[in-house]
């Protein structure tokens, strides 16, 4: 193995160990993932040797976070790196690991990991071929090319799905980064980044759309309202679940939910189909709970029914 070379402490990670870098890293990706992921790697006492990015956006964040790293070829970074860290969009992967594999470059010895949510270990399966361990380390964290990135890694929890043998070294990985890895099984990945896609994107939109909602409404600060109304909301539903709803659904007030129907028809024709949808789940999750009673809930449902239905009338 060639003689290490230090990579430079990216801003605001914590200073790498002392120990000498243990692992050559090449980073396939230099997004808003990648590049966070290899300059936490470097700051844990890695040494990134390259990495591999198209656009503009990705030289900038790579010469922020991983200064001195040259941007090359991805089959030279992978040729280069005893670790490759695979942090492309979902559908690209499969497609990057095989081609890859076609061109000979994975080699018996190697690790790699994919920051994929939504695949596990088997889209890795051509490299795992050549005698690549194969590892996916999902971190479970929002990425927004912000400076403050780096500092989201610290506790991020990281969805990990590996072989029972290889589990050492995932969560070693995790713990370097300043993760906590915690086990997903390979057949729940679509079910554990569905979750997360709920959670999380769609939250941004739900907050987006009532922001725009308060707009039309007049409100010039739509954040200044929404801020303690939804972090409330936030906390209540984590602690507590179900029981945390409020509102008109779980009230039963058929009334409201008719009145606020008619207006976004008149005033914001385009959120009409969002508010039915989170509105009958919420109905449903209300009678699931017992939070509504079912003799309060049947307006509801047949209400809602009506506005989902493009044939149907309020």
């Amino acid at each position: 193995m060639p003689a290490a070379r230090r990579t430079p402490r990216a801003a605001g990670l914590p200073p790498a160990a002392a120990a000498p870098a243990r692992l050559r890293v090449g980073i396939v990706g230099a997004g808003r993932v990648g590049a966070v992921l290899g300059a936490a790697l470097a700051a844990a006492g890695h040494d990134v040797v390259a990495a591999a990015g198209l656009s503009a956006a990705s030289s900038l964040r790579a010469a922020r976070l991983l200064p001195g790293v040259p941007l090359l070829p991805t089959d030279q970074v992978v040729a280069a790196a005893d670790l490759v860290v695979l942090a492309v969009p979902d559908d690209s992967l499969p497609g990057l690991v095989s081609g890859l594999a076609e061109t000979g470059v994975w080699r018996a010895g190697q690790l790699a990991f994919h920051t994929s949510g939504a695949h596990g270990l088997a889209v890795l399966d051509p490299a795992a071929r050549a005698g690549v361990l194969p590892l996916a380390l999902h971190p479970a964290m929002s990425f927004t090319g912000a400076p403050e990135d780096a500092d989201r890694l610290a506790g991020a929890p990281f969805g990990v799905t590996s072989a029972p043998e290889h589990r050492p070294v995932a969560e070693t990985l995790v713990l370097e980064m300043g993760g906590e890895p915690f086990s997903v099984a390979e057949a729940d990945r679509g079910l554990y980044h569905a979750a997360l896609v709920t959670g999380a994107n769609h939250l941004v939109t739900l907050v987006a759309e009532a922001a725009d909602l308060l707009r039309t409404a007049g409100v010039a600060d739509p954040g200044r309202v929404l801020a303690p109304l939804l972090t409330a909301a936030l906390d209540n539903g984590l602690r507590r679940g179900d029981r945390a709803l409020t509102g008109p659904v779980s009230r039963g007030d058929v009334g409201t939910v008719r009145h606020h129907l008619d207006t976004l028809a008149d005033r914001a024709p385009d959120a009409v189909a969002a508010y039915v949808a989170l509105a009958r789940r919420t109905t449903e999750r209300a009678l699931a709970s017992g939070r509504l009673k079912r003799h309060e809930g049947a307006p509801l449902v047949d209400l809602l029914a009506a506005a989902g239905d493009p044939a149907g009338s309020r």
